[in-house]
Formats: C-alpha cells, structure tokens, sequence
C-alpha cells in the first residue's frame, strides 16, 4: 500500500507536468521534488520499520570519526531511498531524447539535494550530564527545508538544449559564456509559458480577476500578480462574528458586526 501511494503521487504530479509545463523550468522543479519526494517517503519508512525490504543504515557505523563519538540509533537509510526512487523514477524516461536526459537531471538533482540535508544528531550520556559518552545517528531534515534547497534552485536553472557528441545526446547551456550546470543544479529546455495571460490549451488561468494585496511586494502583491495591468479596488460591507464571550457552561456568544472591506482584483 505504501509503494503504491508514493507512485501514485509522483505519475500523478509527472503528467501534469507533461502535459502542461513542456520543458519548462517549472516541470524541471516539480521532477526534482518529486524523485526527492519519493526517496524521502521510502527512507523515512525504513527507518520507521514499515517496509520489509530494508531497515535502518547499519553501514554507517563503520565510519571513522575519530573516536568524537559513538555510532548508535537509527540512521536514515538515504542509499537506499535513493536508489528505489532511481530505479523507479527515472525507468520510464528515454535518455536519447532531450526531455528524457532533462527529467533525469532533474531527478538526480533533487535526489541529490535530499542528500545534501543529511544531519548528525547526537545524545550525550554520563554522570549528573557530564556528557562522558556521545552517541550519534544520521538523520533527514525535515522535507521543508529540502523544499526550500531546490526552490533557491528553480531562479537559477540553467537553459540548456541537446547536442549529439559521440553518438551520444548530451545537453549544454545555450549561452556559451554559462558554465556547465552541475548535478545538483536544475535544467530546461523551454522558456515558461505567459501566465499573467489565460491559455486554455497549456491549462494557465492568467492572473486577470485575481485577488492581489496592494500592500505587498511579494508574489501575492498586485505589483507582480497583475502583471503591469492594475487593479480594481472594491470596498465591500461584510458581516462577521464579534465581541465573543464564553457563556457558563459551555457555548460562545457572539454578537454580529457589520465593517467595511477594502479588496484589490487584477485588471
């Protein structure tokens, strides 16, 4: 049931991707999330003790640290969530084809960040909290922040196409003066499309009626979510609950106020 769950969620997310955002910077992070996604899922589950197929990462405990501490607990298996989502993942793609050679970048490269989150944790133990004695285990942080790691990632992705070198289809930037991504770097083939305007048959929405924050210079700010058009201010006057006391024993009276509110909608 788990197996199932982790790759239905990822064919799921995939065929959007396909279908909608071609070779796109935003299918390139939404492959990479993905295949960290699945390794995630199945490396925690290791550890948990909910799969058969594997169990904690016993090889760590062979590792020198100098004596600093003391290998113990449970260590995520990241090896082994990795390879599944590999096997898994990137099975179905053509490494002839450019798309293909571009999700498995991507892939590997959310993979790769998933490793790059690995932490030390670690649990001291002696006398009156002397700390005589450290025991330590390899752990993934939470999947947030890998979240966040490949989101840094998605503003730098590099544009790249394919070019056949040796019998063999490789993909290079398209401007000779960028340096070649590495594997924990994202790619694309294709600039995104326009979403500030509706397109029906690439699924965007536009932005045109939306809801925007007039106050705010982020992406939810009618700056960057109108696209340049403005917007419409609507002051509406709204009913809410206010004034709410606890009554013994055991509601809440509210009373109803009537105020004015200011809303912003793209042009």
């Amino acid at each position: 049931m788990f197996f199932n769950d982790v790759c239905t969620y990822y064919t799921y997310h995939c065929l959007l991707c396909a279908i909608y955002f071609a070779g796109s910077r935003e299918k390139a992070y939404v492959y990479a999330i993905s295949a960290a996604g699945v390794a995630y899922s199945v490396t925690r589950a290791c550890s948990k003790g909910e799969l058969g197929e594997c169990r904690c990462d016993e090889l760590v405990r062979k590792r020198d640290n100098g004596g600093r501490w003391k290998w113990g607990g449970c260590s995520d298996d990241i090896k082994f969530g990795a390879r599944f989502s590999k096997d898994f993942v990137d099975s179905g793609e053509d490494q002839r084809a450019p798309e293909g050679l571009m999700n498995i970048h991507n892939n590997e490269a959310g993979r790769r960040g998933l490793r790059s989150k690995m932490e030390l944790v670690c649990k001291c133990h002696g006398v009156s909290g002397s700390c005589s004695m450290r025991v330590c285990w390899r752990r993934l942080k939470p999947f947030r922040e890998i979240g966040d790691l490949l989101t840094s990632k998605f503003d730098g992705a590099t544009l790249v196409k394919a070019v056949e070198r040796r019998h063999k289809v490789k993909l290079r930037p398209v401007r000779k003066n960028v340096k070649r991504p590495s594997k924990k770097d994202l790619v694309f083939l294709d600039d995104s499309p326009d979403y500030c305007v509706r397109n029906e048959t690439t699924g965007v929405l536009g932005t045109r009626g939306r809801l925007c924050n007039s106050t705010s210079y982020g992406m939810d700010g009618c700056r960057l979510l109108c696209c340049g058009r403005g917007y419409q201010t609507v002051i509406r006057e709204v009913e809410e609950k206010c004034q709410c006391k606890f009554v013994w024993c055991c509601r809440v009276h509210c009373e109803m106020c009537s105020f004015k509110k200011e809303e912003h909608y793209c042009n």
